[in-house]
Order: structure tokens, then C-alpha cells, then sequence
């Protein structure tokens, strides 16, 4: 990796750092908004605030079609233990999943285009640059989807965007490897929640309960394995798992109330149909066997990441190093929502870190940041 006496990396640390020191959630973003527009500022760009706790500089050159660049920016609700003297400053919250490293490239990406329209880069003009460029600052990634909010803003539309790229840091991969794949890359996540409501009674006179407990004990495994049967019949992912599960009140009554909450994965909404009537299926007839009632949910999540092929092919030709990610991953991501707006690749940077994402204590060298500013570099000067 490049060398620690590099102006570029000792800028991009500093973002980094500071934004790390002030995580916020979800679109309360007081804080982090008025850094970013602070950076952006001494740029040519338009800042544009298209929709609630976005933020996003539009460099117009007349090109008639704009590549657009996003970043997240919102923290998640954890209390950091990594130490570092540049942790967290704001208890139970951290920048736990690398959102404060992806603002740091783009924040670089959009002064990279600055200098270049300004002159000071090399070699390089405003002519050099073949579009338009939207560098997107979008709140609640980990919440409720502020990619859909930003695509419904209008904001591509009057910025005549056409294309989007986007990064995630990525511990698995090695440092400063770059990596995506052809379709499908990351999961529609769905939260599925089954409320089974039956009858309690002493369990000395069971016969006169309806058991909510074997209901729902009937039901999360059948389910489960319903959809590792899917997988096996179709050849396309698709996991559903119960993480959490409550029922009755005391051991020596029979349960009058039980309910599983779990998440379902899959990577087309084909499968997440087909998913969706088997699981009913079977939370029914666990109900119907106990004499209890149902009700059965399925959030509407995120869709699936799914990689626009012609655009990942340019981006290959412009990125000859980008490694391809073997079989998609079951995490999800609200960059989906961009995807079904216009054509869009998100790629995946390594940090070679191995410590989980969400962890807390996450954290990742800085120089894997240049990278990821180089890779923007390059795709903004994609024709």
C-alpha cells in the first residue's frame, strides 16, 4: 500500500477521523451534514440537498449526462471498544461499518473532480472529463432505505444522471483488493415475523389450551428447512433463519401467545415470491394442527444488489484489477434502490481486517482509502 508520507492519504485520514469521532443514525445527521457541506464548499460544484439529510455536489460542465458516485453516511447504534484515539466522542454510537471511510473517498473523489475542472491536476483539463459528475451523501443505509428517498427526490433526473457507482469496505477481502460480480452480489433482506395466538390454561388441564408454543415450535423449523429445499431444488440462495423467539408467561401454563422473528435472503424477487407463499403455507398449517391463529408478516426490506452487466463490463475495462466475488453474499444493501432507478455496479474494497462489520471494534487502515479514490478516478473518466 502506498507510502504513510502521501498529502492524499493524510487528507483522506483526516475526514475519516473526524467523521469517525461523530457518528449519528439514521436521517439525524446535524453534524455530519454540515462537515460534509463544509468540505464541499470550497469546491465549483452545486451542493444540492435534494431530500431529507442528503446531500450532493453537482459539477455541471454541459456534458448532457452525469455519472453519479454515493456515499452513506449514518452510524449504527454501538458502543466502540477499538481504543483508538480517534473512537467514538458520542456514547452507544460508532461508525461500525465503514460509512465514515466511504464518505472519505467521496468527499476525495468530488476534490479530485474540482482540481481537474480547475486545472491542477497534471496532464488533465476539464475537457479530459467525458460527463457531468453527482457525488451523492445519502443518510439511513442501516434504517429504512434513504437510497429510495434520494431516487425519489428527482434529483438524477434533473441532474441527467444515467450511471452510479457505489463502495463498501469490505474485512474479508485483502487490503486494497477490489472485487464485484455480474448480477446478483448482495441479498433482498425481508424481516419475517409469525404471531401465533392460541388459548392459555394450567397445563394440568392442557386439553383445554391452544398451545401458541408448539404452534410456533412447528413452524420455525419446518420453515427453515422449507427454504434450504428451495435452495436445493433451484440452485439460487435462499435462507430464512429465526433469531428470536418468546412465548407464554410461566412454565406451568400452556402458551395463550408466541412469536419468532427472523429474516429471509434471497437474490431475485422470483424466489422471494416463492419463499413467501411456502413459508405462509406452513405457518398456517402449524396454527390449523394447535387450534391457534396466525398472523404473518414480511417487511418489504431492501432489494437485491444486482449489478447492471454492461456497466460492470466498462468498469472492468476501466478497472483491469477488479477481482470477481465468487457467489453473491447474503447481506444486505440500500444501494438496491438505485440499481432499479438506473444502471449501477457497487464494487467492494478490502481492508484485510477480518473483524466483522457492525463489530465494535471495527476498524481498518486508511491507505486502503486510496484505492478506492483511485477506482472513482477512473470511473469518472469512463466515456
Amino acid at each position: 500500500m502506498p507510502d504513510e508520507k502521501n498529502p492524499e492519504l493524510e487528507r483522506l485520514r483526516t475526514w475519516r477521523r473526524d467523521l469517525h469521532r461523530i457518528p449519528e443514525l439514521d436521517f439525524e445527521l446535524p453534524e455530519t451534514l454540515a462537515y460534509v457541506r463544509g468540505v464541499l464548499a470550497g469546491l465549483s460544484c452545486e451542493v444540492i440537498e435534494p431530500c431529507k439529510s442528503c446531500v450532493c455536489a453537482w459539477f455541471d460542465l454541459g456534458r448532457g449526462r452525469a455519472t453519479a458516485l454515493r456515499s452513506d453516511m449514518d452510524a449504527l447504534p454501538v458502543a466502540e471498544r477499538t481504543g483508538e484515539p480517534y473512537a467514538s466522542e458520542r456514547p452507544g454510537r460508532m461508525h461500525a461499518c465503514g460509512h465514515d471511510g466511504h464518505m472519505a473517498m467521496a468527499l476525495a473523489a468530488a476534490a479530485w473532480a474540482d482540481d481537474v475542472i480547475a486545472g491542477r491536476v497534471p496532464g488533465l483539463g476539464a475537457d479530459d472529463l467525458p460527463r457531468d459528475a453527482l457525488v451523492v451523501f445519502q443518510p439511513a443505509e442501516e434504517t429504512t432505505g434513504g437510497a429510495r428517498l434520494v431516487c425519489e427526490s428527482g434529483v438524477f433526473e434533473r441532474c441527467r444522471a444515467d450511471r452510479i457507482f457505489g463502495f463498501h469496505l469490505w474485512p474479508d477481502l485483502p487490503a486494497g483488493e477490489l472485487a464485484s460480480r455480474p448480477g446478483a452480489l448482495l441479498a433482498r433482506s425481508s424481516e419475517v415475523t409469525a404471531e401465533y395466538f392460541g388459548r392459555s390454561s394450567h397445563i394440568a388441564r392442557w386439553r383445554e389450551g391452544r398451545d401458541a408454543l408448539a404452534a410456533v415450535a412447528r413452524f420455525v423449523p419446518s420453515a427453515e428447512a422449507m427454504c434450504g429445499r428451495l435452495q436445493k431444488e433451484t440452485g439460487e440462495p435462499c435462507l430464512l433463519r429465526f433469531g428470536r423467539l418468546e412465548a407464554g408467561t410461566v412454565r406451568n401454563a400452556i402458551a395463550g401467545a408466541a412469536r419468532a422473528e427472523g429474516s429471509l435472503r434471497v437474490f431475485s424477487d422470483e424466489m422471494f415470491d416463492r419463499a413467501r407463499e411456502a413459508v405462509t403455507t406452513l405457518a398456517k398449517n402449524a396454527a390449523r394442527t394447535e387450534g391457534c391463529e396466525v398472523e404473518l408478516s414480511f417487511s418489504e426490506g431492501y432489494p437485491p444488489v444486482t449489478n447492471d452487466p454492461a456497466l460492470l463490463a466498462a468498469a472492468e475495462a476501466a478497472l483491469p484489477e477488479l477481482a470477481r466475488v465468487p457467489e453473491p453474499l447474503l447481506i444486505a444493501e440500500d444501494f438496491s434502490f438505485y440499481q432499479r432507478h438506473l444502471p449501477g455496479v457497487f464494487l467492494l474494497l478490502g481492508t484485510g481486517t477480518g473483524t466483522p462489520l457492525h463489530a465494535d471494534t471495527f476498524d481498518f487502515d486508511e491507505r486502503v482509502l486510496l484505492t478506492g479514490v483511485d477506482a472513482y478516478r477512473r470511473l469518472l473518466m469512463m466515456p
